[in-house]
């Protein structure tokens, strides 16, 4: 049994008992790392307001308002370090389709596997 200091250590770091990483296998957490560093582009743990102008400027989007980039931000409850990020997508994805699933489906929709499903289905 860990001692009552390492249990509210624990809890200040977002480790309380709903453990966010026990939702996503090992391969799904390697992701989304890749990802948060991916945004995280001044490497300082956190995704902010010029984080994501910068992620959404080198994938085209240069006219991003700041309205919009708070309203990012403000989606999570205080500074989003990975285990916020993981949280996020985690509450995002509950009660979603397994990805199996989703494959399965897109499959149905575009039996050539051409990458693209016709409009007029």
């Amino acid at each position: 049994m860990a001692p009552k200091k390492a249990k509210r250590r624990q809890a200040a770091e977002g480790g309380g008992s709903s453990n966010v990483f026990s939702m996503f296998e090992q391969s799904q957490i390697q992701e989304y790392k890749e990802a948060f560093t991916v945004i995280d582009q001044n490497r300082d743990g956190i995704i902010s307001k010029d984080d994501l102008r910068d992620t959404l400027a080198a994938m085209g989007s240069m006219n991003v308002k700041n309205e919009e980039l708070e309203a990012m931000v403000k989606e999570a409850s205080g500074p989003i370090n990975f285990t916020v990020f993981l949280t996020m997508f985690g509450e995002k994805l509950k009660g979603a389709d397994p990805e199996d699933a989703i494959m399965a489906a897109f499959k149905v929709l575009d039996p050539e596997a051409t990458g693209t499903i016709k409009k007029d289905l």
